[in-house]
């Protein structure tokens, strides 16, 4: 039995992942492939309690190290319950954000360290790798004023313009160094940035 397919998707907070995983979802149950979709953090019972506490905006005292932490517990759980099992049994795996998210956020723009989040994310993935990751690359005022249409921000979103930026930057900067990333521009129209997701994917499916 071959390995299921990994698929992440990444990007700033607005930058239209919901919408392209249920493209993807959709189009996946279409062509009757076997897949899940999981979503970080959360997706288990431990992981979803973590989210909480990530995103409750009570939370504003809350360390750079705790948050890092947090994130990697989460993911830790999710991996070895979910993830690694679903890719034995052949299943492919759609994840709304894995390790990328970490290295941007916590390690570029909360300025951790990508020394640090690379060595914590190698032992919390139990080094498990996607096979291709979909960055939605945005300007952040164009995600802002999408996130403003959805209601209230959560403890990570509120953190302003400058932040986010500095998450895109680390974003566009881990990609260059990854050929597994695909920087593909969200300032698009749905259909046309399925077009390119569908491409990359379905030339690894093929």
């Amino acid at each position: 039995m071959s390995k299921g397919l990994f698929i992440t998707f990444e990007g700033i907070d607005g930058c239209g992942k919901s919408t392209q995983l249920n493209l993807l979802k959709d189009e996946f149950t279409k062509q009757d492939i076997d897949f899940i979709e999981v979503r970080e953090p959360g997706g288990t019972a431990v992981g979803e309690k973590i989210r909480t506490i990530l995103l409750d905006k009570a939370n504003d005292s809350m360390t750079r190290m705790a948050e890092l932490l947090l994130f990697e517990a989460a993911r830790a759980q999710i991996t070895e319950e979910v993830i690694i099992p679903a890719l034995n049994k052949g299943i492919n795996v759609i994840c709304d954000r894995f390790y990328d998210s970490t290295t941007a956020y916590q390690g570029y723009a909360n300025k951790m360290g990508t020394d640090l989040t690379d060595f914590l994310n190698l032992k919390a993935t139990n080094e498990t790798y996607p096979d291709i990751t979909i960055l939605l690359d945005i300007d952040p005022q164009t995600a802002y004023t999408r996130r403003a249409q959805r209601g209230e921000e959560d403890r990570i979103e509120k953190l302003g313009l400058a932040y986010q930026e500095k998450v895109r930057e680390g974003y566009l900067e881990l990609a260059k160094g990854e050929d597994r990333i695909k920087v593909i521009n969200a300032d698009n129209t749905p259909e046309k940035i399925f077009e390119q997701i569908h491409s990359y994917i379905w030339d690894l499916i093929s």
